[in-house]
């Protein structure tokens, strides 16, 4: 959504989308805080995840999930809350109190704790049918090198067992999963995920806090590539990215000579 008609831009999704996807990581703001940012940047969030196990502490939790709601805001918790109801036997628990609060959006993930593939893809499949499964890949542990073909079987066998998207781990600091230490891209395990023709990348997040990674994706992705972990106030700079309307990605802008 745009104040002035000035330029031709790169192609955007609009919402509601299925692709170019923004999805906001929610560390603990206030409800005044979350109610700014809405109003700031409402037009470029599709979904804001409170971020591991966060969405227990938060004195005003029901007050901002119907902040989201009356936006039209996804929202879900991260899957670290789901991996701790895990490790306790207590994934009815969360489940039950899921659907008290509402929440039709789950995250099944394994980055911090080891759990059996049959058993994730049993839980996908069996939540699947009261919820939407997002599943996450990969690890939050910075030694751990997932190879390619790990990343790409795992990410079809959880799309296939009824997630409707996953999510590419690069946790909240941009330093694993799909990164280096450094928080360089792993350009190599990109590449093989885009040239595997068998999956969708439209139903792939690829978590992103720093702007040099939103960048990176942008430009090698295209503009409605789905990005996650954005920073409150990231997030209009992050649309900037996408439409071309910064340094970084200012040469993605159609030139006068490409437009009819």
């Amino acid at each position: 959504m745009l104040n002035a008609d000035i330029f031709d831009l790169p192609p955007r999704s609009s919402k509601p989308r299925d692709v170019g996807v923004t999805m906001v990581m929610d560390r603990g703001l206030s409800l005044g805080e979350l109610a700014n940012l809405v109003d700031a940047a409402c037009p470029y969030i599709d979904y804001v995840k409170f971020g591991w196990c966060t969405g227990l502490l938060m004195p005003s939790l029901k007050e901002k999930l119907d902040l989201l709601r009356r936006h039209d805001i996804g929202f879900w918790f991260g899957g670290t809350l789901f991996e701790a109801a895990y490790a306790q036997n207590r994934v009815d628990r969360l489940v039950g109190w899921l659907g008290e609060m509402g929440v039709d959006l789950i995250e099944i993930s394994d980055g911090s704790i080891k759990i059996p593939e049959s058993d994730k893809l049993a839980l996908i499949e069996s939540l699947s049918k009261g919820f939407r499964v997002l599943s996450e890949v990969g690890s939050k542990d910075t030694e751990t090198v997932v190879p390619p073909s790990r990343w790409i079987a795992c990410m079809r066998r959880e799309l296939a067992a009824g997630a409707s998207m996953v999510v590419a781990e690069g946790r909240e600091s941009g330093r694993a999963g799909i990164y280096r230490r450094t928080g360089e891209v792993r350009m190599g395990l990109i590449g093989e995920l885009v040239a595997e023709e068998a999956l969708d990348l439209g139903r792939v997040i690829f978590e992103a806090p720093e702007r040099s990674q939103q960048t990176w994706f942008i430009r090698e992705l295209g503009s409605n590539v789905n990005l996650g972990n954005i920073r409150p106030d990231d997030v209009v700079a992050v649309e900037t990215l996408r439409l071309g309307l910064r340094h970084d990605t200012i040469d993605l802008l159609p030139r006068s000579s490409d437009v009819q």
